[in-house]
């Protein structure tokens, strides 16, 4: 039998996209958030001294991931803080326009909803699944 030894082999999981690519992603993600989430999803911003209130919706580089976020504002003078972001979901970079679709859960965790879908797939599938948009 001949000898065998434990090799270490690179996965793609984590890998940053290139940065011209990166540059197109961010983009695409930033026309998206100007076309679609922020005329649906924050029409008008309410202000209210009782609860947390959205006042944005942004798009952040995270590693290898680009997540969608909705900041929150609370006018409440005893807040720990006066503004705070909340993910909503997330685009993993798996590979030249391959993306894995992640949703935010109550609990802190992200779960993955659809796994090696182009850029303009997961852009449609964030504008369609519910469990895939802002609060």
């Amino acid at each position: 039998m001949a000898g065998r030894q434990w090799v270490r082999v690179r996965s793609k999981v984590g890998q940053k996209p290139p940065e011209p690519e990166k540059v197109a992603i961010t983009a695409a993600c930033e026309r998206f958030l100007a076309e679609v989430l922020r005329p649906r999803f924050l029409p008008e911003i309410r202000p209210s001294t009782a609860f947390n209130y959205p006042v944005a919706i942004l798009g952040k580089w995270h590693g290898n991931k680009y997540r969608f976020l909705q900041r929150f504002r609370c006018d409440d003078p005893d807040a720990l803080e006066p503004e705070f972001d909340s993910p909503f979901a997330r685009l993993e970079y798996a590979g030249r326009d391959c993306f894995d679709v992640s949703w935010y859960r109550h609990t802190g965790e992200w779960w993955c909803l659809h796994r090696s879908v182009s850029l303009t797939e997961a852009l449609r599938l964030i504008e369609s699944d519910g469990h895939l948009h802002p609060v």
